[in-house]
């Protein structure tokens, strides 16, 4: 029995030690600048897990938003990839910043983090990059 309880504590030291990331918050790739949320938003969660994204910025402008690896169900955060990556594809930073997204229905907890954290990186980039 008291081997047991070792060898869960183990696991799961194992296990939270493997979900850290030293992934940095932005990096440059030649004129992009890609704004990764991993650390960045560890409070925010969807329906199972953080839902962490990289935004892809040019030119002060909103190239993409990219999902990363989460936990959330593949099934309903599929339905939340197609219908909120792009949303702010395009738009200045300012302005997509405070843009107005909804919602998937039938996703609604993993929608909401997703744009918290895109809002949250977008925010971090307006703050990093003060002039």
């Amino acid at each position: 029995m008291k081997y047991n309880k070792i060898l869960l504590l183990l696991g799961a030291i194992i296990f939270l030690t493997s979900q850290t990331t030293d992934a940095p918050v932005m990096t440059k790739q030649k004129d992009i600048t890609i704004i990764n949320t991993t650390s960045l938003a560890t409070d925010i969660e969807g329906y199972v897990s953080t839902t962490p994204v990289k935004v892809y910025i040019q030119n002060g402008k909103v190239l993409r938003v990219e999902a990363l690896e989460n936990e959330e169900t593949p099934k309903y955060f599929d339905m939340v990839v197609k219908g909120l990556m792009k949303k702010w594809n395009g738009l200045p930073v300012k302005t997509a910043a405070k843009q107005k997204v909804d919602v998937v229905t039938g996703a609604t907890v993993s929608s909401e983090a997703v744009i918290e954290n895109v809002r949250r990186g977008i925010a971090y980039y307006n703050y990093a990059n003060k002039k």
